[in-house]
């Protein structure tokens, strides 16, 4: 690099110089005696335009050139630490499409008056996740800011990609290890959820609705799959309380948190809001779906939405992901905005007995 900017200051250097001459000969040509059909000639070819368009010019390929050498010499001569700036590189493009795009749609939003409930499904989805890594990367955009202080983040990516890095910038190994990862932390949420249910049906002083709650949660725990009218037939329960967002008790909040992979660590009345937030979110998400229709989805998007709503999909064909994702939306198309909690405990109703959740704990 020292190299390289010696070459060009020089070359710089050089440039002003005949830049001198150029202004000294055509001052010289420049007399009252030549007409002014003989100046245009000489003052289109010494255009200071040019000389700054071919400076530059000549800047970005030299930079060019040596990023490639550089490159070329990591790729060589450390191939793991190329692994990780070729990796960091390409989740910066990814990141700046990502913003192109969200600029996109809030400029559409903006224009046609659109709120986020009236979003089609892609572009609600792009919004939500793209605010989520962005909290998650710009910590690390920060520290990569000073010069040569990717280096840092290089180092960082490499002891700790998991809890500093956004799937941006995982390798395709990684996103499926931390994926499977992320969802085992989930699973073993599981059976607290039922437990918490259980308890709470002791308070429910309808007979029938108890009955009723107290069967889904041994279904699920026998290792059966609930049906979509025994899910709905207790929706009441979630409306209020003892089981809507803010009024369920505080443990039950802590074990609900982690299925959307939230921290439990806050005080009650701020999980409920986080949880509400959430739910809302997703209930909308649901309904957008709802219009486009899961077969319309890539199989990228359909594991990816799938295992946003609790189902790691590693392992299933695309009929398996679709027919659980339909179930899902029956559920979900039926709730009211106040039924909310209903649809984040359908996270282990569903998803708790399918052939790809983990071992029980």
């Amino acid at each position: 690099m020292a190299l390289f900017g010696t070459r060009l200051c020089s070359h710089l250097a050089l440039t002003r110089l005949c830049g001198l001459r150029t202004n000294t000969i055509t001052k010289s040509l420049y007399s009252p005696d030549l007409s002014c059909q003989s100046r245009l000639p000489l003052c289109r070819h010494y255009s200071s335009s040019q000389v700054r368009r071919g400076i530059g010019r000549y800047v970005v390929s030299k930079f060019q050139s040596v990023n490639a050498k550089y490159e070329d010499f990591l790729k060589r001569r450390f191939p793991r630490f190329y692994h990780l700036y070729h990796t960091f590189k390409e989740g910066v493009k990814l990141m700046l499409q990502d913003g192109k795009e969200v600029q996109r749609i809030k400029i559409k939003m903006f224009s046609n008056g659109m709120q986020y409930k009236d979003l089609p499904y892609r572009d609600m989805e792009k919004l939500r996740q793209f605010r989520r890594d962005i909290m998650k990367a710009v910590p690390l955009m920060v520290i990569s800011i000073p010069p040569f202080a990717n280096y840092l983040v290089f180092v960082l990516m490499y002891f700790f990609p998991r809890q500093l890095l956004i799937p941006h910038f995982w390798t395709p190994k990684q996103q499926v290890e931390f994926r499977g990862l992320y969802h085992s932390h989930r699973v073993q949420h599981h059976w607290p959820v039922l437990k918490g249910l259980e308890k709470t049906s002791q308070r429910v002083k309808d007979g029938q609705l108890q009955s009723h709650l107290k069967n889904l949660c041994a279904k699920v725990q026998s290792g059966a799959n609930p049906k979509v009218s025994e899910i709905l037939a207790v929706r009441s329960l979630f409306s209020g309380p003892p089981l809507g967002i803010r009024r369920m008790s505080v443990d039950q909040m802590r074990h609900v948190s982690p299925l959307l992979f939230l921290t439990p660590r806050l005080p009650g009345f701020l999980m409920g809001r986080r949880l509400n937030s959430h739910a809302l979110e997703l209930l909308q998400l649901d309904r957008a779906l709802s219009r486009l229709g899961p077969h319309q989805l890539s199989e990228s998007e359909l594991r990816q939405a799938c295992y946003v709503r609790g189902l790691h999909s590693n392992g299933l064909g695309i009929s398996q992901c679709q027919e659980w994702l339909s179930q899902w939306l029956q559920v979900s198309t039926s709730l009211k905005d106040s039924e909310a909690s209903l649809l984040l405990h359908c996270i282990v109703f569903l998803s708790a007995n399918y052939p790809t959740a983990a071992s029980r704990h």
